[in-house]
């Protein structure tokens, strides 16, 4: 008996606007870690707004999110695209694909444009929001598939798919479950343990810290939406009786969100612990390099404040933690910090409580990295980019796709992005892709 014909790989675009390579954040990150599983399930090429360096052979075309004309030979050859929902021309050019469309939704961008927007003008604050809703709309209405971080996010946007009149009797009775049209795919960690490149990268870079200091690593950026000061006022507190505790921020923040970094450094200038206690990183440290910074702490620290985008978060950078085996403090609300206190793997305080901070650092240090150990190992497996990703795998080698939620000519934004679309059209024509910048 002859064997069955194998099927073709599939040709696979991922569409993600934002920087990969050297540098890159967590979109990059997790269009960079999805890009490496599924090529061993077809042919990847990787389409980003920026790209730097090398991504172990996977190709990588840019595109202009705005002016995305750039998109148009790769969108042609894909059988399947992999996106997070895209500015209205990118939209209308992957309906129009024929692909199989599985829209990436883990990061909830319509709160964090909200918080982003927080100094602007209300009518472009309202706008922005508006067209990070009718993104989410139109992905949910043109897409076969979908992937989101967390089982509360999954909530979420069956919630969503309700209000907007995509779970319809037929859907319902072919799944009604839903999970052949939605998955939960979390951000994830590497499936080898982390290893250090044999330099003190924290006691190198900061003169001020020494050999036997204990340090306590913010691994993330500084933005508007966390809480940064009360972190600050913990720390500080705690190194009054504790004085080898020194608080290290691994990254900063960038562009429109620079603010909370200034204030972050303007409050621990005026608590008088500025480079004695609190330190900042006032670069990027690049994704390759993360180890050397985790390994070397003796704990992390994330503070937050209680809001709609914190019960909907999947701190990814709180994963990376759990792979070097770091515990940690954090403020409780989120998916992560559930984790953290249900398994002990540090400790969860209650928001804007500098108190709370001190006494929780104090316990996890006093009980130190290695009584935590085995229980962020166990987790870290879970959380592999393999495992995590196995959904979307199943999703791109499916023999059959879920049919379409909705039509696009009945979403409640459609008159707002065509506007967008003819004005956008215009200006890319005289060469002016870029402008006006949001």
């Amino acid at each position: 008996m002859s064997a069955a014909p194998s099927l073709p790989r599939p040709r696979i675009l991922l569409v993600y606007d934002d920087l990969v390579g050297a540098g890159m954040g967590g979109v990059g990150i997790r269009a960079n870690e999805l890009a490496r599983v599924l090529r061993a399930h077809g042919e990847v090429t990787l389409a980003a707004a920026e790209s730097r360096g090398e991504l172990d052979g996977i190709p990588v075309v840019e595109f202009n999110p705005h002016d995305p004309r750039a998109l148009g030979p790769h969108l042609e050859r894909a059988d399947v695209v992999v996106a997070r929902p895209q500015w209205p021309l990118a939209m209308r050019m992957m309906r129009r694909s024929g692909a199989r469309l599985i829209f990436d939704l883990y990061d909830p961008d319509a709160f964090a444009t909200i918080e982003h927007y927080e100094e602007r003008s209300a009518r472009r604050r309202r706008l922005m929001a508006a067209f990070c809703v009718d993104r989410l709309s139109q992905a949910l209405r043109i897409g076969h598939h979908f992937i989101c971080a967390s089982e509360r996010q999954l909530d979420f946007y069956l919630g969503v798919m309700l209000a907007e009149g995509l779970i319809s009797p037929a859907s319902y009775d072919r799944d009604g479950s839903f999970r052949s049209v939605i998955e939960v795919v979390p951000f994830g960690v590497p499936s080898d343990p982390p290893t250090p490149s044999g330099d003190p990268a924290i006691r190198n870079r900061f003169t001020g810290i020494g050999a036997n200091d204990e340090i306590v690593l913010w691994n993330g950026g500084i933005w508007d939406w966390l809480d940064a000061p009360t972190a600050i006022r913990g720390g500080a507190a705690l190194a009054k009786r504790r004085p080898r505790v020194k608080l290290v921020f691994m990254g900063g923040s960038s562009g429109r969100l620079h603010r909370a970094e200034s204030e972050a450094r303007g409050l621990a200038s005026a608590l008088g612990v500025l480079n004695r206690v609190v330190f900042f990183n006032s670069g990027w440290v690049p994704y390759e390099r993360r180890a050397d910074w985790l390994l070397e702490a003796s704990c992390a620290v994330s503070t937050h404040r209680a809001h709609i985008e914190t019960r909907l978060a999947f701190r990814t950078r709180l994963l990376d933690c759990f792979w070097a085996g770091l515990p940690v403090v954090c403020t409780g609300g989120d998916e992560l910090s559930g984790r953290i206190e249900r398994d002990a793997l540090g400790v969860t305080v209650p928001e804007v409580d500098p108190d709370a901070v001190a006494a929780g650092l104090e316990a996890v240090l006093e009980r130190g990295k290695g009584a935590y150990a085995e229980g962020l190992r166990l987790a870290a497996e879970e959380y592999t980019w393999p495992a995590v990703a196995e959904p979307l795998v199943r999703f791109v080698t499916s023999s059959s796709q879920a049919p379409r939620l909705g039509n696009e000519r009945h979403d409640r934004g459609a008159l707002r992005s065509a506007l967008y679309s003819i004005a956008r059209r215009g200006l890319n024509a005289v060469g002016l892709s870029n402008w006006p910048r949001a």
